[in-house]
C-alpha cells in the first residue's frame, strides 16, 4: 500500500480559520484593582501586596520589598509565589526532601537534618509545594514584570551591567 493508497479519497471540506495570539492589555487598570479580584486567597491585604510587587519588579529582594510593605520577608515570599513568581527558597534535592516528609516518608526532623535549612526556609519549601500559584494572577502581573514594558528600556539595556566587554577578554 503506497501513499496515494493511504490518501485515496481525503478531501478538505473546511478552510482553516487565521491563528494569532490573542492579546489582552489590562495595562489601564492599575495594579491594586487587578489584585483585588485575588484578595481572598491572598495572606495579606491588596494594598501591602501592591507596594511588594512594585519594590520586586524595581529589582529590590524579596526580604526588601516585604518590609517596604510592611510585611514579614516569609509572607512576601508566599504571597509573590501565590501570584505566580517563581520562588525558591532551597535547592532541588531539598524540595525532593520537603516533598517525602510531606508523603510521610521521613519524619520532619530528619528532612529538617537532611536538607540543611533552617527552619523558615523548610517552612517556606512546605508552603510552596503544598500552594500552587492562583490561577490567572500572573497573567494580571504580567505588565509589571516585562522587562520591556518601558518603551525606553530594552532588555539589553536591563542586563548591560552584566555583560562584559569584548576588550575585557585580553
Amino acid at each position: 500500500m503506497g501513499l496515494s493508497d493511504i490518501a485515496a479519497g481525503v478531501e478538505v471540506t473546511t478552510e482553516q480559520c487565521k491563528r494569532s495570539i490573542a492579546a489582552v492589555d489590562a495595562t489601564n487598570d492599575s495594579l491594586t484593582d487587578r489584585l483585588a479580584a485575588f484578595a481572598d486567597e491572598l495572606p495579606c491585604r491588596v494594598e501591602e501586596a501592591t507596594t511588594l510587587i512594585e519594590a520586586y519588579a524595581d529589582g529590590a529582594s524579596v526580604g526588601q520589598s516585604s518590609r517596604t510593605a510592611g510585611l514579614a520577608p516569609i509572607t512576601g515570599a508566599k504571597t509573590l509565589h501565590l501570584l505566580g513568581e517563581p520562588i525558591a527558597a532551597t535547592t532541588p534535592m531539598d524540595r525532593t526532601i520537603v516533598r517525602e516528609w510531606l508523603n510521610a516518608e521521613c519524619t520532619r526532623t530528619e528532612a529538617l537534618s537532611l536538607s540543611n535549612v533552617g527552619e523558615t526556609e523548610f517552612a517556606l519549601a512546605a508552603f510552596v509545594e503544598t500552594h500552587d500559584p492562583i490561577p490567572g494572577a500572573r497573567e494580571a502581573l504580567e505588565s509589571v514584570f516585562a522587562l520591556d514594558s518601558s518603551p525606553t528600556v530594552s532588555k539589553r539595556d536591563a542586563l548591560a551591567e552584566t555583560m562584559s566587554d569584548t576588550s575585557e577578554l585580553f
